[in-house]
């Protein structure tokens, strides 16, 4: 046997970090897994390659987040490690080692927003970010695709890119009415200066293989065809099965290596899936011959009964008028965007985030600049309720001179009698300063 499309595999169960010994976010997500790989003979078929991860660095994690007091504060050496197996999968890939990756590691990171002061969601650091910017960074990657199919709303990944035109975020999720974190819903598209590269499309509670390909093909597909990235990931989160203990969705194996088979990523990174016996071992297995192009058609979970599967009428009603009310929506962001580019010069939002697994609160305050000729400089001003307060200015990757200038100023007037820690991420210069009380 061999595989039609060369493809890269990287381990790292962590089995130094976890929340605790019975949470469902521990190392045995990824041990079944290598089990049923290497029971399988899956690393003997041609083509399929391992590499050991490696290390992911400060400067790739400031890159994408201000972490508060300092990176090494937030992050174990688990972190770095499953970042790192991300950027291993990503140079593979961009090396021309590989066609295509698939990096299985934890600890996961999509609920890590720009911002870090603890754990939220399982996630310290945005492990999928992080490799992009990094792709960015080394190989000039410009426009890159994020597919998210966890079965929780990528809300960390969306924070972070809301205000970037270059990477199309595409999130399909439980409708957060019914799941944490309570976000992702259709109307949320993006940024003033990125309106409708932020696509959420939330689904019914047991919804099934049918509602899941059928939102890949009327929607997910399309808005790739329409971006044409360079790129596309996936964030692989496999809690959407039908055996996950902390969801309530019915997708299967099967979906999920047809998922794949359509989207045809170029790197999948592993988010959420706690079914750690009945699910796990074979999505991950179909995942992977998808990715390779071998046929995956005898990978069955022991209890599959696609009958007891099936989803509702009812529930592919919902489905279809979800995804025709998205695609509405989406054609009302040029004029929306015309209408930001003519009023103020700066748009302001303040939002509260809850760190779930730290037991943070933090209160924030973003203000963008609107721009016609780049991503905008961002500002915002962080306080949490561990007495933690930073000031963190964002130079966009292709920022103008204005915006530049306006991120050199703000950084240099931010008052450290007030603030903590004032941060300048500034991209354009591959530059992370920092003032400090």
């Amino acid at each position: 046997m061999k595989a039609n499309r060369k493809t890269g595999l990287v381990f790292f169960p962590a089995f130094d970090w976890a929340i605790s010994k019975t949470h469902p976010e521990r190392e045995e997500r990824l041990l079944y897994t290598q089990d049923q790989v290497f029971e399988e003979g899956i690393l003997d078929i041609e083509g399929l390659v391992e590499f050991n991860p490696s290390l992911a660095t400060e400067k790739d994690v400031e890159r994408v987040h201000f972490c508060v007091p300092k990176v090494d504060a937030v992050l174990t050496e688990s972190h770095y490690i499953s970042a790192g197996g991300c950027k291993t999968v990503a140079d593979a890939v961009l090396g021309g080692e590989v066609d295509c990756g698939f990096a299985l590691v934890r600890p996961p990171g999509h609920h890590a927003m720009r911002v870090v002061h603890g754990a939220r969601g399982f996630c310290n650091i945005n492990i999928e970010a992080i490799m992009v910017e990094h792709i960015r960074q080394t190989y000039g990657v410009d426009r890159v695709a994020i597919v998210d199919t966890d079965c929780h709303h990528g809300d960390g990944t969306q924070n972070i890119y809301w205000h970037d035109p270059d990477t199309l975020f595409i999130s399909l999720h439980q409708d957060g009415r019914t799941l944490y974190p309570g976000s992702g819903f259709t109307s949320e598209m993006g940024g003033p200066n990125a309106l409708g590269t932020t696509v959420n499309i939330p689904l019914p509670p047991e919804t099934s293989k049918e509602g899941f390909l059928y939102v890949m093909d009327r929607v997910v597909l399309p808005i790739l065809d329409e971006f044409k990235p360079e790129l596309v990931i996936n964030s692989a989160g496999q809690d959407n099965h039908y055996s996950d203990p902390i969801t309530g969705m019915r997708f299967c194996a099967q979906g999920y290596a047809k998922l794949t088979e359509k989207l045809q990523p170029h790197i999948a990174v592993l988010e959420g899936g706690y079914s750690i016996e009945g699910a796990l071992p074979y999505v991950n297995v179909g995942i992977i011959l998808a990715l390779a192009g071998i046929d995956y058609s005898w990978v069955r979970e022991p209890d599959y009964d696609p009958e007891e599967l099936r989803q509702s009428d009812e529930i592919r009603s919902t489905i279809s008028s979800t995804c025709e009310r998205l695609l509405e929506e989406r054609q009302q962001c040029a004029s929306k965007r015309k209408k930001y580019l003519e009023g103020d010069e700066f748009v302001q939002r303040s939002k509260t985030i809850i760190y779930d697994t730290d037991k943070i609160l933090e209160e924030q305050k973003e203000m963008i600049r609107v721009c016609g000729g780049c991503a905008g400089v961002l500002k915002i001003d962080s306080y949490a309720d561990t007495g933690r307060h930073l000031l963190g200015i964002s130079v966009p990757r292709k920022a103008c001179s204005t915006c530049q200038d306006i991120g050199r100023q703000w950084f240099e007037e931010g008052s450290i009698r007030r603030f903590d820690l004032v941060c300048l991420q500034d991209r354009v210069a591959d530059a992370y300063e920092v003032k400090r009380k």
